[in-house]
């Protein structure tokens, strides 16, 4: 068995967004060589996600619009008192930070219209990290 594990990095321009990292995903698991296995996608931080859904231009502003709405800023959180992002915490709690996807012949197994997300839940940020982890044979 096989691990190549890779860091990919990306800047965010808003507080809430979603970011389309399919693409360099794929990517990294080309570079691995693996074919059959399975990957992690983690974000290592407390404040942004990893989903997998469709990078429509609707969509994603319906989902960033439905984080602000279930988490606002504005909220009356108690971790506001020592800093100003609970509502960002929260968010990334409830979505997660990672998420395993099958390889099979070298190919995500993905439905049609699963794309790998990164989602900014307190931005704008310079660098935020995914870590990619490839698994198998």
């Amino acid at each position: 068995m096989k691990v190549f594990v890779r860091e990919l990095k990306y800047t965010s321009r808003r507080q809430v967004e979603v970011i389309d990292i399919t693409s360099d995903v794929e990517g990294v698991v080309n570079e691995s060589g693996i074919k059959n296995g399975f990957i992690i996608v983690f974000a290592p931080h407390a404040t942004a996600a990893i989903i997998l859904n469709e990078d429509e231009g609707g969509l994603l502003k319906d989902i960033e619009d439905k984080i602000l709405e279930l988490f606002p800023r504005s909220g009356n959180y108690r971790h506001n008192l020592i800093d100003d992002n609970a509502n960002s915490h929260l968010a990334s709690a409830f979505l997660g930070q990672g998420k395993v996807i099958p390889l099979v012949n070298g190919s995500l197994i993905r439905g049609t219209w699963q794309n790998i997300l990164l989602v900014e839940l307190d931005g704008p940020r310079a660098i935020r990290r995914v870590v990619v982890e490839v698994i198998g044979e």
